[in-house]
């Protein structure tokens, strides 16, 4: 294939005051730049709308054969799109010489993906008003698939705008695999009890974002948890009868019920069967996420007797194949979450050879290069799965999810890992608004192209140049500067921050929990600091996307939680026993009467990008803290 167009380049004087390197603007990190002599002096200022008509299409991939650019002056640029069957697919060279950028790739997507680049290199040039540099660069990515998957089962259903805003900015960073993690959020026909009040999407909304994602490379790919992770199917009478725990059942965890489905209970399978044979053949993918994480009521309830006889892990297993068996049937290729089967390390190699198993962790130190290994010598296809670390934190915790990004990616690339998937979960509420999101999502994406350990030099300029576009360079400042207070609280690490630890355990000991347990008032004290410094960016900061005033309103709220959550932990440390009951009334009047206002205005911005159906059990949790506060 070859195409080919002549335009006449001429470029405005940048808004931008900020100078910057090329190397700045470039994400991900292409493997291979070479500058070589000369360089394309462009002419400034006129016909702005059209350049940027220009710099749109070429972000988008599209590229007419015949189109001709006609402004004022004598600057020539030849563009020629080759496809070279001798390149591997998604590798693509980038040559600008003076007068001419050639582009060739070895598919499609790789010409899409030198097309992101060279909108990236235009950038620079606009910005920092600046020849186009001669170059050739050389580009593939460390990862055959770079995925993002997003929860929107935790209450937060993304409206299509919202999904479609984040699908264009994630092919933009080369991301070629999205799931949108599910348990009861789609609107399956025979199952509207289970979804009624959840807003799912729907079969044609599913279609909508599949061709929207395809145009943009990007493989949308089913997730629908098919085993643990299934409350919100067993809580409904009708599907009791499928629980592995009806009734509590002493877990690892504590008490639990109704999460897990019985595996030897022939309708649990069958309920499967039913749900794949109505959602799979929406998605024009060839895989599916089937879950499988977390059953940590197997073997305890009804399927006890069965895994006494041939072990948890048999029974485990023997589930899973049937479930493989189920989306082969369907034409599909069963990706499943790995934490389960590496805890019976025996039965790994009985595993399909065309599963994929997502080996995911989310602890800075998480043990991927003791882990890979054993999917590697099974013979399987296996992904790492780092998380954004911004679940149950309000603000973020970004040198966890930066660390566990790039431990994930070095193991990974050592071990010949298939993909990376940067996971993000909505736990308990998902307070977090999404603009907490996008540094995690900059380092991931960024990692699953090529091994960068300075990708984080870069990410608040990045952030600010294609997200807030922030010239004052301050909406990610403030941004970066939040998702790190939570380290001043200098608790040990784990899967939740002090900010919503306190909010979530509200009505537990201190002393019971081993990052709790280690609160002080100066540290929680130096924490609000961090936060109130971070809130004095925000305010003098002047992001001209779109959605800059709604930017700015969600980080003040996450902000105002995570510093309500402060003045708990501070009222909680200053009396005897350290129980909210046994704050003085006067001050849990206080608290409550700061609370109800940060409650109203969660509710208040929630709908601008979600859907109505989750608010109400999210905004829940935070109404039960207040009415702790005035009984």
């Amino acid at each position: 294939m070859k195409k080919s167009f002549l335009f006449l380049l001429l470029v405005f004087a940048t808004i931008g005051t900020q100078a910057a390197s090329l190397t700045d603007y470039l994400t991900p990190q292409p493997q291979h730049i070479s500058y070589i002599e000369g360089e394309y002096i462009v002419n400034y200022p006129y016909q702005f709308s059209e350049i940027q008509n220009f710099l749109g299409q070429l972000r988008q991939g599209k590229f007419e054969a015949e189109a001709t650019f006609h402004y004022s002056g004598e600057n020539i640029i030849t563009l020629q799109f080759i496809t070279n069957d001798k390149l591997r697919a998604q590798h693509y060279v980038l040559a600008i010489t003076p007068g001419q950028i050639t582009l060739t790739g070895g598919d499609e997507a790789a010409l899409f993906y030198a097309a992101q680049t060279l909108s990236q290199i235009f950038e620079y040039a606009l910005a920092e008003q600046v020849p186009l540099p001669c170059l050739i660069i050389e580009d593939w990515p460390d990862f055959e698939r770079r995925g993002y998957m997003l929860d929107i089962s935790r209450d937060k259903v993304p409206t299509m705008p919202t999904l479609f805003r984040l699908i264009d900015q994630l092919a933009k960073w080369k991301i070629n695999e999205l799931q949108l993690y599910t348990e009861h959020t789609f609107a399956y026909h025979n199952h509207r009890d289970v979804w009624k009040d959840a807003d799912p999407l729907t079969a044609k909304e599913i279609q909508l974002l599949d061709r929207y994602c395809r145009d943009r490379f990007i493989d949308l790919v089913p997730n629908q948890n098919s085993f643990g992770h299934m409350e919100n199917w067993l809580k409904v009478p009708r599907y009791q009868n499928l629980a592995e725990c009806p009734d509590d059942c002493a877990t690892k965890w504590g008490k639990r019920k109704l999460t897990s489905l019985d595996p030897t209970n022939p309708g649990s399978l069958k309920l499967m069967r039913e749900l794949y044979e109505e959602l799979l053949p929406i998605f024009s993918s060839n895989y599916v996420n089937i879950g499988c994480d977390e059953t940590v009521e197997l073997g305890l309830g009804r399927s006890k007797a069965a895994c006494d006889t041939l072990g948890t892990g048999r029974v485990y297993l023997n589930y899973l194949k049937q479930l493989n068996h189920e989306v082969n049937r369907l034409g599909k290729q069963a990706q499943f979450w790995g934490d389960i089967i590496t805890n019976h390390n025996e039965l790994i190699s009985e595993l399909p050879q065309n599963m994929t198993a997502m080996a995911w962790g989310y602890d800075i130190g998480f043990p991927f290069d003791t882990i890979l290994p054993k999917f590697k010598a099974a013979g399987l296809d296996f992904y790492v799965c780092p998380g954004a670390a911004t679940w149950r934190s309000l603000i973020g915790r970004n040198h966890t999810a930066f660390t566990n990004i790039k431990e994930a990616a070095i193991a990974g690339k050592a071990n010949g890992a298939k993909g990376l998937m940067l996971t993000d979960w909505g736990d308990y509420g998902h307070w977090q608004p999404i603009p907490v999101s996008w540094p995690a999502i900059v380092i991931g994406s960024s990692y699953a192209w090529k091994l960068d350990t300075t990708a984080t030099e870069r990410v608040a300029f990045q952030l600010n140049r294609y997200i807030f576009k922030d010239t004052t360079q301050l909406t990610a400042n403030a941004l970066l500067a939040l998702g790190d207070a939570y380290l001043k609280t200098e608790i040990p690490e784990g899967v939740a921050n002090a900010f919503h630890l306190m909010l979530h355990r509200y009505k537990w000991t201190l002393s019971g929990n081993y990052q709790t347990r280690e609160l002080t008032v100066p540290k929680l004290q130096a924490a609000e600091n961090a936060i109130d410094s971070a809130l004095n960016l925000l305010q003098a900061a002047q992001p001209q996307c779109l959605d800059a005033q709604l930017v700015k309103a969600e980080l003040t709220l996450a902000a105002s939680l995570a510093k309500h959550a402060v003045h708990l932990g501070i009222a909680r440390l200053n009396v005897k026993g350290n129980g909210t009951k046994s704050i003085p009334w006067a001050k849990r009047q206080e608290l409550a009467k700061e609370l109800k206002p940060l409650i109203d205005q969660h509710k208040k911005l929630w709908v601008f990008r979600n859907r109505k159906g989750g608010l109400d059990d999210s905004a829940s949790k935070l109404e039960e803290v207040y009415q702790y506060y005035i009984k």
